[in-house]
């Protein structure tokens, strides 16, 4: 297990770092999107090469992010009735969506793109709009951000198993909306607090 759960830190610390920094790429289309409304409207001029390179950032800030937000457990879950079970029983919910609903996906998405994203490659494919880019970068994100997503998968079958065994602890503990909403409730009151504070000093 010692070995299972080096494997899975080491994914861990790759997702996170990527995770990390992938959220500038969302700045970036921002500026991208900026730049490009202010020269079209001061200069009448606009290409659709930078329409595209936006849904390329935004794309690629959303793919490569997936596999750090599942290592989070920030992805949306309805709750209702998950957190009326106890929290054995939770993660082995967890355990059976991550193994036969999530790795069959994001295996088959991995497979599927290989050869998608080879042939764009290799055909040296272009935008079909005017003054478009290169698709292939496009789709290699895409395969990119599935096969992070797979080994974040592997790493979170791994976690789960071992809390269950009992050889780590649950680094996510379940917290229910309403103790959640709570939570920042409770957070929000002391920053302000603070800042009241701030402001009569």
């Amino acid at each position: 297990m010692a070995g299972l759960l080096a494997l899975s830190r080491t994914i861990d610390r790759i997702n996170e770092f990527i995770g990390r920094w992938v959220s500038w790429l969302i700045l970036l289309a921002i500026l991208v999107s900026a730049g490009n409304a202010v020269i079209r409207k001061a200069f009448d001029i606009s290409s659709n090469a930078w329409l595209e390179l936006q849904w390329y950032l935004f794309g690629a800030a959303f793919m490569l992010a997936a596999a750090y937000t599942l290592k989070q457990n920030d992805h949306i879950r309805i709750d209702i009735v998950y957190g009326m079970f106890s929290r054995r029983l939770q993660h082995w919910i967890d355990l059976f969506g991550h193994v036969f609903f999530l790795m069959p996906f994001v295996v088959l998405m991995v497979i599927y793109f290989v050869p998608y994203v080879s042939l764009s490659f290799h055909s040296g494919e272009m935008s079909t709009n005017a003054g478009g880019l290169i698709v292939w970068p496009a789709k290699a994100i895409l395969l990119a951000g599935f096969f992070l997503l797979a080994l974040q998968g592997v790493s979170e079958i791994i976690k789960k198993i071992a809390i269950m065994r009992g050889a780590m602890d649950d680094p996510n503990p379940f917290v229910s909306a309403h103790d959640q909403a709570k939570l920042e409730a409770e957070a929000l009151a002391e920053e302000a607090k603070a800042l009241s504070g701030e402001v009569r000093s």
